[in-house]
Parts: structure tokens; sequence; C-alpha cells
């Protein structure tokens, strides 16, 4: 099984080795394929290449920068992500970090760190163990943050 990582020059973190590091645990073994590109915009067309190098899911890291056109921007890109989705019919693992979630460098890394490592490990129970994510439907899981937790209505 390939799966592919798509990351970005404009990133201030390079979410790669957290990735990679990850991936090369899988039991069973996966095949890697990286394409980075300048900026998030760019990540869509990333995806779809990957897929067409016959990757089975994409992981697509980019970080967005702190101004409103900067957010504007990662959303479109994020629609382009989800119609490549869509077309595909694969799952891309969206990992953006937007520079505003941080009032540090040291913060912001450490969101990039947690969110790649949690999103590759989920990009593998996608592939191999989808009862792992089953179970942990409605757990408040997060990436980058420590988890929300779980809510209940009394029936």
């Amino acid at each position: 099984m390939k799966v592919g990582v798509a990351d970005t020059t404009f990133s201030r973190f390079d979410y790669a080795p957290v990735v990679l590091k990850v991936l090369a645990s899988s039991k069973p073994p996966v095949e890697i394929e990286r394409y980075t590109v300048p900026g998030i915009k760019d990540l869509p067309v990333a995806c779809k290449m990957l897929f067409r190098k016959g990757c089975s899911i994409v992981i697509a890291c980019g970080m967005v920068g702190p101004a409103a056109i900067d957010t504007q921007c990662a959303h479109e890109a994020s629609l382009g992500l989800q119609a490549v989705q869509l077309a595909e019919c694969k799952h891309i693992l969206e990992v953006f970090v937007h520079m505003a979630e941080a009032k540090s460098d040291t913060e912001l890394a450490s969101i990039c760190e947690d969110r790649a490592r949690k999103h590759a490990q989920n990009a593998l129970w996608l592939l191999f163990d989808q009862k792992v994510l089953q179970q942990r439907a409605g757990t408040g899981r997060r990436q980058g943050r420590e988890d929300a937790g779980s809510i209940s209505i009394s029936r």
C-alpha cells in the first residue's frame, strides 16, 4: 500500500519527518511517496498527482498565515482538497495549522507536531484498522490540541 505526503515550502514547520516516522512504524509496512509544492493552494494538484502515482491515501500538510487573506486561501485550498477526494473516492487528511492558533513559535511547533503525528496515525487506521476509528467515534479527539472529551444525552 502506498501513502502520499504532500507538503509546502511556505510552512514554517517541516511536517514530513513527523509523518514519515509514524508511517515507517506501520505494520504492514507502507510505501511512501512525497510531493512538495510552494503553498497550500497547490496542495490539491499535488494530492491528485500522488493518487495518479498509486497512493491509496494522502496526508496534505500546510501552514496558514495570520492574515484574513491567508484564511481565505486556506478555505479555497480545503475546498480543492475536498473536490479531489470526491473525484478520486480516496481520503486526503488535511493537516493545516494556522499561525494564529499559537502565541509563540514553540507552541506553533507543538501544534504542528501533534497534528501531523495524529493524522499520520489516522491515515494508517483508515487503511488497515477502521475498527479503531469506530471505537473512537464520539470521543472528542483533537489533533494539535488536547482532546475535548465526549458528551452524551440521557435517554
